[in-house]
């Protein structure tokens, strides 16, 4: 398969860059980001973008997409409901648009968050954008749409968060997540659970649209 990834560098985007490089049916990897990445894997083509404005001409040059792995994600801290709407909803949704018109039997793959409001109606600003872009997504004609929605992300295989307190945190974290991991198998993913799953979504597909922490982990473990 061909596969796209946006948001390589964030943490989630790591993991389902790390799975997809020892995948053996993964052909090629096409990259679109602000900065290039230190990867030299020949099945990567990196597309640098630095302003995200033109994120949608970047796209619509790239070749056959088998599917997307949409990775990218901004915290909502510091900012209004119309500014996390421009990065989040406009952003996401013109870059589906623009892929679904030369791939439109693609599947297309967004990384949300646990607690994300499917209703629009709910008091958290980010969980009623995240709901809304879900929304949007699931109306766009592709072969399939999946949205995941992680909570705590263990990062494995050298990942690290860009976020300075994210880092500090994990490093404090790391000696108990292999014990939170055993007896919360559920409410635990690792960087390589949602890399796998995700691949698994377009190998095999799921039964729901909207995969929840649980089931992120069943279909890793498929």
């Amino acid at each position: 398969m061909n596969v796209l990834i946006i948001g390589a560098s964030g943490m989630v985007g790591q993991g389902v860059m790390h799975e997809s490089l020892t995948a053996c049916d993964v052909d090629n990897i096409y990259v679109v980001g602000r900065r290039p990445l230190p990867e030299d894997d020949k099945r990567i083509t990196q597309v640098i973008c630095e302003d995200f404005k033109y994120l949608p001409q970047a796209l619509e040059v790239l070749p056959k997409i088998d599917t997307c792995f949409f990775c990218l994600g901004q915290s909502s801290s510091g900012m209004t409901e119309l500014q996390y709407r421009t990065v989040t909803f406009d952003l996401t949704l013109s870059a589906a648009n623009a892929l679904q018109q030369n791939n439109p039997d693609m599947t297309f793959v967004y990384v949300s968050g646990a607690g994300t409001d499917s209703t629009e109606k709910g008091k958290s600003m980010w969980a009623r954008v995240k709901g809304e872009t879900e929304n949007a997504l699931l109306k766009i004609d592709f072969a399939n749409v999946y949205l995941f929605r992680p909570a705590i992300i263990q990062p494995l295989n050298g990942i690290r968060s860009k976020t300075p307190s994210y880092r500090i945190l994990y490093q404090l974290m790391a000696p108990i997540f292999p014990v939170l991991k055993r007896f919360f198998p559920n409410h635990i993913l690792t960087t390589g659970d949602i890399g796998v799953a995700m691949l698994n979504t377009v190998r095999r597909g799921y039964q729901s649209k909207i995969l929840e922490v649980k089931d992120i982990a069943d279909l890793a473990r498929q």
